[in-house]
Parts: C-alpha cells; sequence; structure tokens
C-alpha cells in the first residue's frame, strides 16, 4: 500500500525578471521519509525552499499541498500552520540569548495568571525538548556559547516546537556547512530521531556522502528543471555527479595544462590557516585572474577575509614580496590590497550615505592638502569614476540606498579601483545582480587585469570562474584539492571537481 503524500509539489514554477527558476516541479515526499535535494548552485533549491516557507509566490497554475490541504503562496503563517517548519544554514538564534530564549523566539512564552511568564515550565519544557533530540547540555548558557551541533539541536527544537500545527516536514539546509565531523554525526542521529517519529525531513546538501549516509531518496534539480527522484539505494556518487551536471564526471578528469603568467608575483600566500582553512597556498601573479570555488563548508566562504586581514590567520600572506600580518586590513591596503566583500550591504555598502562617500571611503585623505580637503578635485574624481563605471543613476550626492545591487556593486569596485591595487579580491562579486550589470562587472575585472592588477575571484558561480580566470582553485576541507587552467575551464568542469573530489582520491 503506498503511503499518503504529506507534501506534494505539482507543476511548481517561479519566473523572476529575465529568468526562469523553477519550471513544473512535481515532488512527492511522504511522512518518515529523509529525501534529499541536490544540484549545482542556481538550480532552483533555495527558490522551492522560500517558496514552501512563504517568502516567494510561484507562478500561476502552481500546487503544493500539506496533508491533501492547498497551501496558502506568500504566507509564513500559513507555512507554519500547514505543519512546514524550516532550519536555514544561519540557524536563526539569538547567541546572546539561552535556549528558553531561543525557543520562544516566534512563538512566545507559557504565560500564566497576569501575564506572567511560567519559567519553571519553560525551562522544564526547553530540557525536554533537547533531549527528545539527544542532547543534555546547560540549557542556561548563551546558544552562542554552545557546541556548533548544540546549536543546531536548538534550532531543530524550536522548529519542532510547540505550534497550532504538529510538525509534518522539517527542511534542513546545508546543515552540516559549519560542523566539524564528529557533530555532523550527532546531527545525523538528531535526523534520523525526528524520521522516526513521522516526521518527513527535506535534507538539502553538497555532501554527497551524507546524501547517501542518510537519506532514502534523493530529488536533483537541474537549471530549475526536476531530472529526477530516485531511492539512494542503488545509485552511486558518480551516478548522481552525472545527473546534477548533466555529463559523466570522466569527461572532467583530464590533466590541466600549463598556464603563462604574466607578469612578477603579486600575492604570494603560504600555509594559510584559520578556523576553516588547512594549508593553503596560493600565488598570483600581476595580470592574472585566479578563481577559487568549492562547496559550502569547504573553506571557500573564510579565504577572501583572511587574505585580507578581517580575521585571524596563520602562515604567510605577502604583497609583492612583503608580509602583510593578520588582523590589519589598514596595512593590506596600505600595500596595495582591495577587497569587495561578498555581504555588500553589511561589510560593504553605506546605504545611507551618498555616493562620493562611499567611494572615498578607502582613501579619504587622497584630495588633502595641509590638512584641508579640495572637495571640488574630490567630487570630479568620483564623477569620473562613476561614468567610467557606468553607475546610473549618476550622481555624487545621490544616496546608495537609491541604486540597483549591480549599481551599488560597481560604486564599491570603484572604491577600490581608483586607488588601482596590485591585489584585488573579489568575494561572490556579481552575488544578486541583474545580468546585464554582471556582465558589465566582469568587464571592469578583465580591465583591472588588464591594468596589472592581480585578482582572486571568490565565487559559487562556476560560469562566472570559467568567465573571467585563467586558473581556479577548487577547495574541499579546507584544503586545495584540485588546481583547473584555461584549456579544461568551463562550469561542469568546476563543479565535478568541487562534487566529485572524493571520487578522484579514493581512486
Amino acid at each position: 500500500m503506498v503511503a499518503t503524500p504529506v507534501l506534494r509539489v505539482l507543476r511548481l514554477s517561479k519566473t523572476f525578471p529575465g529568468q526562469r527558476a523553477l519550471v513544473d516541479v512535481d515532488i512527492d515526499v511522504e511522512p518518515g521519509e529523509v529525501r534529499a535535494l541536490v544540484g549545482q548552485n542556481g538550480c532552483g533549491k533555495s527558490t522551492l525552499i522560500k517558496i514552501l516557507a512563504g517568502f516567494h509566490e510561484p507562478d500561476a497554475g502552481s500546487q503544493v499541498t500539506v496533508v491533501d490541504r492547498p497551501l496558502a503562496f506568500g504566507d509564513p503563517t500559513s507555512s507554519d500552520a500547514a505543519g512546514l517548519r524550516f532550519v536555514h544554514q544561519d540557524l536563526g538564534l539569538v547567541a546572546t540569548l539561552d535556549t528558553v530564549d531561543n525557543l520562544a523566539l516566534g512563538h512566545g512564552y507559557e504565560t500564566g495568571r497576569l501575564g506572567l511568564i511560567r519559567w519553571r515550565q519553560e525551562r522544564a519544557g526547553a530540557r525536554s525538548a533537547v533531549r527528545d533530540l539527544g542532547y543534555d547540555f546547560d540549557i542556561s548558557r548563551p546558544v552562542g556559547a554552545l557546541a556548533a551541533s548544540e546549536r543546531t539541536a536548538v534550532a531543530v527544537a524550536r522548529a519542532l516546537s510547540r505550534h497550532a500545527t504538529p510538525p509534518r516536514v522539517l527542511v534542513l539546509d546545508e546543515p552540516t556547512a559549519n560542523l566539524p565531523a564528529a557533530e555532523a554525526q550527532r546531527l545525523f542521529a538528531l535526523v534520523r530521531s525526528v524520521r522516526d517519529a513521522g516526521v518527513a525531513v527535506i535534507f538539502v546538501s553538497h555532501h554527497l556522502d551524507e546524501v547517501f549516509g542518510l537519506c532514502d531518496t534523493v530529488s536533483v534539480l537541474r537549471d530549475g528543471a526536476l531530472v529526477t527522484t530516485r531511492p539512494t539505494a542503488g545509485l552511486d556518487e558518480a551516478d548522481l555527479v552525472e545527473l546534477m551536471i548533466g555529463r559523466k564526471l570522466a569527461q572532467y578528469d583530464v590533466p590541466p595544462a600549463e598556464a603563462a603568467h604574466q607578469g612578477e608575483v603579486a600575492l604570494d600566500v603560504r600555509t594559510l590557516e584559520t578556523t576553516a582553512l588547512r594549508g593553503v597556498d596560493l600565488t598570483v601573479h600581476s595580470g592574472e585572474v585566479v578563481g577559487v570555488a568549492g562547496l559550502t563548508g569547504s573553506g571557500r566562504e573564510e579565504l577572501a577575509l583572511a587574505l585580507f586581514g578581517g580575521c585571524p590567520r596563520a602562515g604567510v600572506v605577502a604583497v609583492a614580496g612583503k608580509a602583510v600580518p593578520q588582523l590589519r586590513p589598514d596595512l593590506a591596503m596600505r600595500s596595495g590590497m582591495g577587497l569587495v566583500p561578498a555581504e555588500r550591504h553589511a561589510n560593504a555598502a553605506f546605504l545611507d550615505a551618498d555616493l562620493q562617500e562611499n567611494v572615498v571611503v578607502a582613501s579619504p585623505t587622497a584630495f588633502s592638502r595641509r590638512g584641508l580637503l579640495r572637495r571640488g578635485s574630490e567630487r570630479s574624481d568620483v564623477a569620473r569614476w562613476l561614468d567610467r563605471l557606468n553607475v546610473a543613476p549618476a550622481g555624487a550626492e545621490r544616496a546608495m540606498s537609491t541604486l540597483s545591487g549591480g549599481n551599488q556593486q560597481k560604486v564599491v569596485l570603484a572604491r577600490w579601483l581608483r586607488r588601482e591595487p596590485r591585489v584585488l579580491v573579489l568575494d561572490e562579486p556579481t552575488q544578486g545582480v541583474d545580468i546585464g550589470a554582471k556582465a558589465e562587472i566582469h568587464a571592469l575585472v578583465d580591465r583591472a587585469a588588464a591594468d596589472g592588477a592581480a585578482v582572486v575571484v571568490v565565487s559559487t558561480d562556476h560560469d562566472e570562474l570559467a568567465r573571467l580566470c585563467g586558473r581556479v582553485l577548487v577547495l574541499a576541507g579546507g584544503r586545495v584539492v584540485d588546481e583547473l587552467h584555461r584549456a579544461d575551464l568551463h562550469a561542469d568542469r568546476i563543479t565535478a571537481a568541487a562534487v566529485g573530489h572524493t571520487l578522484r582520491s579514493a581512486s
């Protein structure tokens, strides 16, 4: 007898301006099933999850039912009421609050007469919630002081905690991205306990060993469409990689060609160590564009910040032969390094300031003489750079917040290009920008390299790396596991190296 699906997705489509992110996706998930959802970056996984969570509304004709009841789209409260629960990669916890307070976020506290919180019951409920998941830690400690797997347990416990409707589907989005192997195993035990309670689990992961070790079935998305849903039994990693990228992994397993370097060594990195990186070596010549790829948790996320001095590191980072101390972005800038970080709004763009202030912030004294700022000269220089980078709408006095994401990114690039950097580090340089702005930013990267800058591009967009770079280093487990050169550099080859490195190392 076939079980009734707890979640049924029918003809799910989503169109954004200039992009069809999902195309007629059909997925059924049964109670107590652990379903993997896999695919390359940009395949549509995040869009599907955001539709289920009520963040996006799909195209007309799409249907989602939970226990045979239609899901109201575009309403997070309806998703919650239907029994859909989500644990996102960043967990959404408040580090300074304890477990009791974090469990109450979004749902409130149990209160008694006069509206007073029943703290004894709240603490007892929190202890019970984490113990039901196989954990036993001090719930009075701030969650920021807990182990990574314990923080994940708090997020899962909150997702499964008291609601008007019991949990029916738990969606885990890259839950092991920042977990050490031992703590990941504890998480897997947690997932199995949730499954054994009859809750369906959708497990999103780039790590194929987790897919085969934990999941009953796997759904593969490629270019917004569902390729297949199959049991993991009888499927091997090579087959799954082929389904994800559309070709056999062996087609990309060819010896890399030698790369020709254009100038002197501008950036020399030796045995770089951080919390996620394990002895990375990197050499970039003037005029060269080198890419860095890797799955979530590979160490890719820390590399750009570590090079610039934004996080503790060991090893040597040298610009033009001179070592730059750790935790000194000011000295990195003085040596000739510039950084465009991944999270533009959080770490790069001053949204309430005008464009002139955003451009000159990295070199505020460039147009000063004897302590006095020559505002006219500075304004003319900024206007020239905004025009050169085709920032629209123009106007140095315009607020940064009034620009599109692509134009904001061009302003951040102008900040560094006007300094004529020896080394330019770009972390996800076109994330969240439209296709036109993306092409313009790529042209700016080309021009920076042609002008002699050594450029490092860290990106999850493998088409972008293939377009820009002469070499691409692939990270896994904090180490460089592959190096691809221009002769065999294309998006699928990079994906195959990132996803399939375990196959090559085992052969």
